[in-house]
């Protein structure tokens, strides 16, 4: 165990290198932002049209949307309901992680943002960790701050954003793409459409975004590698946790093939070469009771949160 730090020490260890805190370093920051913020701007204005008029959601409408904007550049703050939905999500989700690394002394990037041409508009946003985690309950709380921070921000917009949607027979089964229902957004189905099938909600771009939340909660809380799922693994049993992460990657691949959502054999293979591996931590001290629960908490939300076919 590392001895706790003094206020002092702690104090000094936040200081963080001249490099990491440039004004080219911020300038990247920047543009990365707002070129995501952009991109899902574009995706909110698609998602906008198509909810106001009562359409399903086709993949042409996503090339057609260009020559719309270039004639009616305004219809872009159409599309900041889901944008800036999403982007405060995602940064609650990441800056959990920071603030936490930042209490420990740990050495970590602000987000990076990852704008991308997808149905969603980006790729989603990490930090970078430049410094080894000595114990594990550092490494416990900071791969929990994450989903627990970014869990607390959807929830008000899913249920402000499902509160605006509306009731169209059929329409969520229309369309180029399919969107899978995880338990969180059915519960809340539940309470604000009582008895109406999911199939006949159409979302608003604002529960949509939450969707998105959603959906990146639940990758990053597999339990495996180096997601946060696999930090917290790692923090309860880390000698089973090389196997665990093996065994969970390896489980994709059949989840794939049985539910034909192949998107799944995509985030095997990424996450077998780029993220299985996790440092080790040589530690033996105990997480405590109140980790526990929160272990516990995590885990809830992975199962409210996670969808064998989140898009078809």
């Amino acid at each position: 165990m590392v001895p706790r730090s003094s206020p002092d020490e702690l104090r000094t260890a936040l200081v963080l290198p001249r490099s990491s805190i440039s004004v080219s370093r911020w300038a990247l920051h920047i543009f990365l932002f707002g070129l995501t913020l952009l991109t899902t701007t574009i995706v909110g204005v698609v998602l906008t049209q198509c909810f106001e008029n009562n359409r399903p959601l086709d993949l042409d409408q996503y090339f057609t949307v260009f020559g719309v904007l270039q004639t009616r550049p305004l219809l872009l703050l159409d599309g900041l309901a889901f944008s800036l939905t999403l982007m405060t999500i995602l940064l609650a989700h990441e800056l959990g992680h920071y603030f936490t690394c930042r209490h420990y002394g740990i050495d970590a990037s602000l987000p990076y943002f990852l704008p991308a041409p997808s149905p969603i508009g980006t790729l989603g946003a990490f930090i970078r960790i430049r410094s080894p985690i000595y114990t594990l309950r550092a490494l416990f709380d900071v791969g929990v701050a994450g989903p627990l921070a970014g869990f607390v921000m959807l929830l008000p917009a899913l249920a402000i954003g499902m509160a605006n949607s509306k009731v169209i027979p059929g329409i969520a089964e229309r369309g180029d793409m399919i969107f899978g229902v995880p338990a969180i957004q059915r519960a809340m189905e539940w309470l604000v459409f009582p008895g109406v099938p999911s199939a006949d909600i159409y979302l608003h771009p604002v529960a949509r975004a939450a969707w998105v939340g959603i959906l990146a909660t639940a990758l990053n809380l597999l339990p495996i590698g180096q997601l946060d799922g696999g930090h917290i693994v790692y923090a309860f049993a880390g000698r089973w946790h090389k196997l665990l992460s093996r065994l969970f990657v390896v489980a994709l691949v059949p989840l794939a093939f049985y539910t034909r959502s192949w998107s799944w054999l995509v985030w095997a293979a990424l996450l077998f070469f780029f993220a299985l591996r996790h440092p080790v931590i040589c530690d033996v001290g105990k997480l405590g009771g109140k980790r526990v629960v929160l272990g516990i908490a995590a885990l809830a939300i992975f199962l409210l949160t996670f969808t064998v076919v989140p898009i078809r």
